[in-house]
Formats: C-alpha cells, sequence, structure tokens
C-alpha cells in the first residue's frame, strides 16, 4: 500500500499505520505470546467463574470478539459491562472469582480507571489489555498484557485493534491450553500463525479496495451486516466509516437485521456483508438471501464464491480458522474507510470534533 512522506498528504498518518500491521502481528508472536501464555497460566490456575468485559469504542469492539472467544472455546459465560453502574450509580456487585478484563488502547479514560479498581476491590481477578504499559489503567490492574502496537498517532485506530484482537485470542488460546482444553488448531499449533503473511497480502491489494471506494463515495448511508464471529467486524467497520468518511453506517446481527431493520434495506443504500468462513457464514445466508431478494446493492468480505455471488465484494484467503478471521475481515474494510474519505475530499487523519483519548466518566 502507499506510503506517502509529505506531511501536508492527508491520510498520511493513517496510511503509515495500516501498513505497519503485519509487523506488529509479527512482533504479538514473537515478544507478547511467552507473556501472555504466562498471565493465561496464573488466571486459569484461579479458577474464574465467568468474564467480564468492559470497554469504550474500538476497544469495545475488540472486547466482544473475545466474548466470543470466552463462550465459544472455552464454554464459559461471558458480558460486557456497564461502567455507569459502578462510575455513575455506585453499584458494588459481588465479583469474587470473576475475571474482569479491560480493553483500552490508551488504558487513560477515567471511567475504565475507575470501574477496573472497584472490580479488583470487589474481588474480581483483574486483567488490562492496553498499548500503553505505564498506563493508569495498567497500574490498578493486577495483570496487565502489552498489544504492542507501538505509538499510534492518527485518530482513527488500526493497527491497535487488530492488536488487541490477536492478544486477547492468544490470552484464550492460553487460558484453553492451561485448562486442558482442545487446541484451536489441529497438530498443536496456533490458529493465528501465518496472520502477518496473509495480512500482508491483504493489505497488498489497495487498488482493489480504491475501486469499491469509488462506488460508494456517494452513499448517503450504509448497512453492515455479519453473524458470529464476524459481528465485531461489522460494529468496527461502521465505527471506521462513521469517524473518517461522516457516513451514518447501521452495523445489525444478520439476525437482528430480520427483525425489523431488514424494511430500511432498498437498492440504493449499500449493504456490506462480512460473511465468515464457518459456521457465522453459514448462519448469515438466510441474510444473505434476503438482502438479494431485496434487490439490495450488496458487497461482501469473505470467500471468493460468496463474493462472486454479490454485487461487489474482497475475497479473504482461504483455509484460516474462523475465530482469528476478524483480524484479517476488518483489513480490507480499514482500507476503505480511508479510501472513501479521500475520495469525499477528507482527512482521515484528523476527524472532526475527536480527541484521540476520550476521558468519559
Amino acid at each position: 500500500m502507499s506510503d506517502p512522506q509529505t506531511v501536508s498528504v492527508p491520510g498520511r498518518i493513517m496510511a503509515a499505520e495500516m501498513a505497519e500491521q503485519p509487523a506488529v502481528l509479527q512482533r504479538i508472536l514473537d515478544e507478547g505470546a511467552p507473556k501472555i501464555r504466562e498471565i493465561a497460566a496464573g488466571i486459569a490456575a484461579r479458577g474464574p467463574r465467568f468474564v467480564l468485559l468492559t470497554a469504550r469504542g474500538t476497544s469495545d469492539n475488540a472486547a466482544l470478539y473475545a466474548k466470543y472467544l470466552v463462550e465459544i472455546l472455552l464454554g464459559k459465560p461471558a458480558g460486557l459491562t456497564s461502567m455507569s453502574t459502578t462510575t455513575a450509580y455506585g453499584a458494588k456487585p459481588d465479583l469474587t472469582d470473576v475475571l474482569v478484563i479491560t480493553v483500552s488502547q490508551s488504558g487513560g479514560s477515567p471511567d475504565l480507571v475507575a470501574s477496573t479498581k472497584a472490580a479488583r476491590e470487589a474481588g474480581a481477578i483483574t486483567l488490562a489489555v492496553t498499548n500503553n504499559a505505564a498506563s493508569p489503567l495498567a497500574e490498578v490492574s493486577e495483570f496487565h498484557i502489552d498489544v504492542l502496537a507501538g505509538p499510534e498517532k492518527a485518530l482513527p485506530a488500526t493497527k491497535t485493534y487488530t492488536a488487541e484482537l490477536l492478544a486477547l485470542y492468544l490470552l484464550v488460546e492460553g487460558l484453553a491450553e492451561a485448562w486442558g482444553y482442545a487446541r484451536p488448531k489441529a497438530g498443536g499449533g496456533s490458529a493465528a500463525e501465518g496472520l502477518p503473511a496473509l495480512a500482508a497480502g491483504v493489505l497488498s491489494r489497495q487498488a482493489e479496495v480504491r475501486a469499491l471506494a469509488e462506488r460508494y463515495r456517494f452513499a448517503q448511508r450504509l448497512v453492515i451486516t455479519s453473524r458470529g464471529y464476524g459481528y465485531p467486524t461489522a460494529r468496527e467497520a461502521a465505527l471506521k466509516l462513521m469517524e473518517t468518511t461522516y457516513i451514518p453506517a447501521s452495523p445489525f446481527s444478520g439476525a437482528d437485521l430480520l427483525h425489523g431493520p431488514l424494511a430500511m434495506v432498498d437498492n440504493v443504500s449499500p449493504v456490506i456483508a462480512i460473511v465468515p468462513d464457518g459456521k457465522g457464514g453459514e448462519a448469515l445466508q438466510p441474510v444473505l438471501d434476503r438482502l438479494r431478494g431485496r434487490g439490495a446493492d450488496l458487497m461482501v468480505i469473505g470467500q471468493q464464491p460468496q463474493v462472486d455471488a454479490a454485487s461487489a465484494g474482497f475475497a479473504l484467503p482461504a483455509g484460516v480458522p474462523e475465530e482469528v478471521q476478524p483480524i484479517l475481515e476488518i483489513l480490507p474494510l480499514q482500507l476503505l474507510a480511508y479510501e472513501v474519505t479521500i475520495a469525499r475530499g477528507q482527512d482521515p487523519d484528523a476527524p472532526r470534533a475527536l480527541a484521540k483519548v476520550t476521558e468519559t466518566r
């Protein structure tokens, strides 16, 4: 992908940080994985009853991905917390033997820090997953995983998101190993092996995405849908498109889309479907059939046969285990947000009204 060097070029920083993702993924596998396995073993020995995940924004979508991992691969209940119950209402739940994972790029938002501190005081096993080992969140947590993405200067988070996904996957993989569950990849290896090279291959196809951006640059709204492991990708793609292009983008689980919102789909407003190669994609098929029946302008991110059956799309590498496909699925959608923003004459490095650290309470 392009790597503009001139400071005045719009999107220069976001482009550079998207391009770093294969190297970041490799760094996590080489340098971060041993520490993550050690943390997973320490948490597994404590025998948490269930898992709660706390996050905001892009990190909230990474947390939702972790929820799917925990419930599917570990068979434990997992939920996303509402921080205001603690920070605004002063609730004091009993969190004895509960694993509370807080995911944050900066680790600096006051509500994340306060809710994690309260969780630890309430008996929880607390784990922070951040890109800043010196952050207040890391300081108040019992365990910390550094996602090793390096400084992220662009306002739209890209490399920190995929780094969070991989770190969370390796954590759950480590917990599964510690508890004696079958490993996700046959033969004893990690399902994450090979992802850096595959990510580089996806990012090298920026020209394909630029052509898609020309198709959708004048869109007035977008609907984005998926199921299973792909649903967090749909939410993150909507967030990236809204914060950079300013196009309203509504993410829906495919099941929820059929419960009413399908009525707003016509042959004008594009629909982007992330179709996992696996059970999530199988569950999404009736939704795709209904969308085609309504004459929707359907763009598919998925395997080549699904792309061929749609109005447009981007084919992902075949043979990747479903549980790690989200790390690749989001890449063409990051590129799409970037390219549509550039095509609309805007700067994806500087979305209006946004700050890098959002200090909610």
